[in-house]
Order: structure tokens, then sequence, then C-alpha cells
């Protein structure tokens, strides 16, 4: 199997690496099929330096990253949330998926709910006050009655059945 990964250079104490294609088989600092890269971690902030192209590539034609390398891939945007390293990555990644397709139906279903009840509450507030104004008018006659000295009519026949 083919890996993209570090391949350590530099004197003692003071390492930097490689970013090289090579054989799962070969040894770390061994053999290799291309260099695409270089990684030092001694400066601040790290110096990063991939040929992205060529990382495209070789994970196009199935080389798989090694875990440090699949950071430094993250971090410079080569291996984004679609692509995943390894079987387990790809299965979590289909959970993940899966997941935040259910959590925007959720909402599409939320969002409708929302209009739904928008347009019912707008309804309700249409036919509320007419029924309001019909009810004050009917106060408002009353009251008129009142402040006119007049009584109304079931107490008039009320005082005229006293009277008597």
């Amino acid at each position: 199997m083919v890996r993209i990964r570090l391949r350590r250079v530099g004197k003692r104490h003071q390492p930097s690496y490689r970013v090289v294609v090579a054989d799962s088989e070969s040894p770390r600092d061994g053999r290799f099929i291309e260099n695409i890269g270089f990684y030092n971690p001694r400066n601040d902030p790290a110096t990063i330096e991939i040929d992205a192209e060529r990382a495209r590539y070789w994970l196009s034609v199935g080389a798989q990253p090694s875990e440090p390398v699949a950071r430094l891939l993250r971090k410079i945007g080569v291996l984004g949330g679609g692509e995943a390293v390894g079987e387990q990555a790809v299965a979590e990644d289909a959970v993940a998926e899966d997941a935040v397709a259910e959590d925007v139906a959720a909402e599409d279903v939320a969002a409708e709910d929302a209009v739904v009840e928008d347009a019912v509450a707008e309804d309700a507030e249409e036919a509320a006050p007419e029924e309001v104004e019909e009810e004050t008018e009917e106060e408002v006659d009353e009251g008129a009655a009142v402040v006119a000295g007049a009584e109304p009519a079931d107490e008039a026949q009320d005082a005229e059945a006293e009277a008597e």
C-alpha cells in the first residue's frame, strides 16, 4: 500500500520532516516514491510547504496519509470534511453526514410548522378585531342610553311594574 508520511531529516534534537509518498513497507527514512513537501515544527509558527496538487493526485489514486500528515493536509485545506482517512474515518463521516441530513430535515419541518402557525395566527388576528368591535358597539349603545338619562328597556319595565 502507498502511504503519504513524514520522513525525518535534520540534526540530532533539531528535527524537520519531508512529506513523502512511499511504499508502506519501506523504512521511515528509507526509499520513497516522491517528495511532495516539507514540515518544520521548530519555527514559530511551524512551516508547512506541501504541493497540494500532487497531494490530491496521490490521494485520488489511493495513497493513505499517516495521521500527522492528515492533520497537516487538513490545516492547509487539501483534506476537507469530504475526504476521509482510513476505513474507520469513512464510517464516521457517513454517520456524521446522516446526522447532518437529519438535522437539516428537522429544521425544514420546524420552519414549515412555524409558517403554518404564523398563517393561523394572522387569520385569528384578522377575525378577532371584528368580533371585539361588535361587542364594543353594543356596550357603547347601552352606555349612551345611560348617559342620556334614559333607562334601558328592561329597567324601564321594571320601574313601571314597581310603580303600579
